[in-house]
């Protein structure tokens, strides 16, 4: 399991490409009948992808961790982005169809995925944050998602955003979860850009059109740089730095978070003037 470890910004402003790619992004996730992982120290979120095509695939405990299980002290969301499938947490059997999403919380001990058609596999996004309580294990379809609706054609920001775990919505202890569509012709998402000074954001970008990618936009306001990334990339964002992307095609991206609270607005926005 690849390991993150915390960056100054101070420091960040000397990286090169190579150094900001390999800090920061989580790429060649995609491996048939695997779970890959990596544990980031940004709130220890750990994020991956399980891809089952022909075998069940059990989400395993890791030695670093230091637990008995995977959620013995963690909770996790899961957002499938692919092909039917399911999970099974503890015995209990959840259908996901693409965009739907499953909350599981502290304390479940056995969850394994399974595909529905080997020919059209699911892609699980997992997320996971620790927890000190536990909250009930809880399924929400894409059509039970709040939505809003932002952004307009002539700014090509046109975009609909799902949120599942939040106050509002799916409960949890400090995990909060969504995913964004961006419409047909529109490229950019999360401008003008923020950041969270309280949590950490993670991206992972799906639905990218073969033969195109994403600008992901990132570092402090006033020393942006960027990380290209291709379909199913998932980025790391510090509590620190500014989130946002432009794609050559449209595309749609899971955002993702833990941290103080599970404020959806808990934002900072940044003018469109002083980024540089």
């Amino acid at each position: 399991m690849k390991v993150l470890h915390s960056v100054h910004p101070d420091d960040f402003k000397i990286y090169g490409t190579e150094q900001i790619r390999d800090r920061f992004l989580i790429d060649n996730l995609i491996k048939a009948d695997q779970i890959n992982c990596a544990y980031t120290h940004y709130d220890r979120i750990i994020l991956g992808v399980a891809h089952p095509v022909t075998n069940t695939l059990t989400l395993e405990n890791y030695p670093n961790l230091k637990a008995d299980y995977f959620l013995e002290r963690r909770e996790i969301g899961i957002i499938n982005v692919a092909g039917d499938g399911e999970v099974n947490a503890d015995g209990e059997v959840f259908k996901l169809k693409k965009l739907d999403c499953l909350y599981l919380g502290k304390g479940v001990k056995e969850v394994s995925f399974k595909a529905d058609d080997a020919a059209n596999p699911p892609v699980f996004y997992l997320l996971s944050s620790p927890a000190h309580k536990s909250y009930p294990t809880s399924l929400m379809t894409i059509d039970e998602a709040e939505k809003v609706n932002a952004g307009v054609d002539a700014t090509a920001n046109k975009r609909t955003i799902n949120k599942y775990i939040h106050t509002a919505g799916i409960q949890s202890c400090q995990l909060v979860m969504g995913l964004t569509v961006l419409h047909e012709g529109s490229v950019w998402n999360t401008m003008p850009p923020h950041v969270h000074d309280r949590r950490m954001e993670a991206y992972f970008y799906f639905d990218i059109p073969e033969g195109q990618k994403v600008f992901h936009l990132m570092g402090e306001a006033t020393e942006t740089r960027h990380i290209l990334i291709g379909n199913y990339g998932a980025v790391v964002s510090p509590s620190w730095s500014m989130h946002s992307g432009a794609g050559t095609s449209n595309y749609s991206f899971i955002w993702g978070m833990g941290g103080e609270n599970l404020d959806y607005t808990d934002m900072d926005a940044i003018s469109i003037d002083d980024i540089r």
